[in-house]
């Protein structure tokens, strides 16, 4: 059989569920997913197979209204990856309503080229009666050129819709080879498990300006690795809340950080943590550049 590839741009508003989305797709954990909106900052790309099919998903930040130069870099981030898109997925979250910055959303998306799909996410929860009258409208706005209705989280509707991307996916040899899920390098994903990590244990304690940047990935001689990481913080207070009494709340996120790395990686990892208050690093340009964020001014 020939082989299929393409690119599928996986966006939407923040916390409709995309990580989760191309994750289950994926079928292991390629991106972050926490509580919090605005999780997803950079464009990461999970590959999928499918039959002879590659997909490459490219998770994209969440689309909202930027307020400071973080928030118009992750946006820059979800619109350009966008760009040579074989496929466009909105994904929508099909428990919240229908109001007029999704509407804003949708009508940019219609303006994009290129073939459209609309995942409404999160069924399992959803009205159904309101569902429907949702998609019926989302057809009249958007004409995609299909919808599905999916839970990311339980699988429902998650294999009929991976199969159904990948027969419209242009014929073309694979970009990765078989057993790779990500494009992201080692210590981009060092710092996402990391971060996921400060957003699942502090919650609403930890404000978004803070970031974590692996400042070492070292391979050691006996098979392990050593991760040295920096919490980046602006102010002495936000560094207490991450400190907790006496380190023990960062002591825990190491300890969790560390297993799910270990995880991932099939190695033994011996992680180091230190948070450094900059109530500046916003304007880091080499710090956008290591969590794969473009400058905007």
């Amino acid at each position: 059989m020939t082989e299929r590839c393409g690119l599928i741009a996986v966006v939407g508003a923040p916390n409709a569920g995309k990580s989760t989305l191309v994750n289950a797709l994926v079928g292991q954990k390629v991106a972050i997913v926490s509580p919090k909106a605005q999780t997803t900052r950079a464009r990461l790309m999970g590959i999928a197979i499918e039959g002879e099919a590659q997909l490459l998903l490219v998770d994209t930040p969440g689309i909202f209204d930027p307020k400071r130069r973080l928030d118009r870099a992750m946006v820059a981030a979800a619109w350009t990856g966008t760009e040579g898109a074989d496929l466009i997925a909105l994904v929508i979250d099909a428990k919240t309503k229908f109001g007029s910055a999704t509407r804003a959303l949708v009508d940019r998306v219609a303006a994009l080229p290129g073939p459209k799909v609309v995942i409404l996410n999160k069924v399992d929860v959803a009205v159904k009666e309101p569902l429907l009258a949702l998609a019926q409208e989302l057809q009249g706005m958007l004409a995609p050129e299909a919808i599905y209705f999916v839970s990311a989280l339980t699988g429902d509707g998650i294999p009929q819709l991976k199969a159904d991307i990948a027969g419209r996916m242009p014929e073309d040899p694979w970009h990765f080879p078989e057993d790779q899920v990500s494009d992201a390098s080692e210590r981009m994903l060092a710092a996402e498990v990391t971060r996921e990590q400060l957003y699942l244990q502090l919650r609403a304690e930890l404000p978004y300006d803070s970031a974590v940047e692996t400042e070492k990935y070292e391979e050691r001689k006996d098979g392990s690795v050593a991760i040295h990481q920096q919490i980046l913080v602006a102010r002495d207070t936000q560094r207490a809340i991450i400190l907790g009494a006496r380190g023990a709340r960062l002591k825990e996120i190491g300890q969790k950080a560390r297993e799910e790395l270990s995880r991932i990686t099939g190695q033994t990892v011996h992680l180091f943590l230190h948070v450094k208050v900059n109530p500046r690093w916003e304007e880091d340009r080499g710090l956008y550049r290591d969590i794969g964020l473009d400058w905007v001014d």
